[in-house]
C-alpha cells in the first residue's frame, strides 16, 4: 500500500479531516518511528508488532556475488520488524 492509498483510507474513516491534516498525522508518525530508532529505542503498536534496530558486525569475509571475490563488510545498524500475536494469527487464518 503507498502513501497515498493510506491517505485515502483514513479520510474515508476521517472525513472532516483535511488530506493537508492527513499528511501531517502519517508525517508525524514515520517521525516518531525513525526518531525511536535512530536513538535505539524499540517502537511498539500494540496489537501490530515492534520496529527494532539490530546492530549487525562487521564481516571480513564476505563475498561479492557477481565476481565472486572477498570483501569487507563494516558494521551497520539494521531496521526489524517483529509482528505480534494478534497480526499473525490475522495473516495466518
Amino acid at each position: 500500500m503507498s502513501r497515498s492509498e493510506i491517505i485515502k483510507k483514513l479520510k474515508e474513516k476521517n472525513p472532516k479531516l483535511d488530506k493537508s491534516q492527513l499528511e501531517e498525522i502519517l508525517e508525524t508518525f514515520c517521525y516518531s518511528i525513525q526518531r525511536s530508532l535512530k536513538k535505539g529505542i524499540k517502537f511498539e503498536i500494540r496489537g501490530f508488532g515492534t520496529f527494532f534496530s539490530k546492530k549487525i558486525k562487521e564481516k571480513f569475509s564476505a563475498r561479492n556475488p557477481a565476481s565472486g571475490k572477498l570483501i569487507y563488510v563494516p558494521e551497520k545498524n539494521k531496521v526489524r520488524f517483529r509482528a505480534s500475536k494478534k497480526l499473525k494469527a490475522l495473516i495466518n487464518k
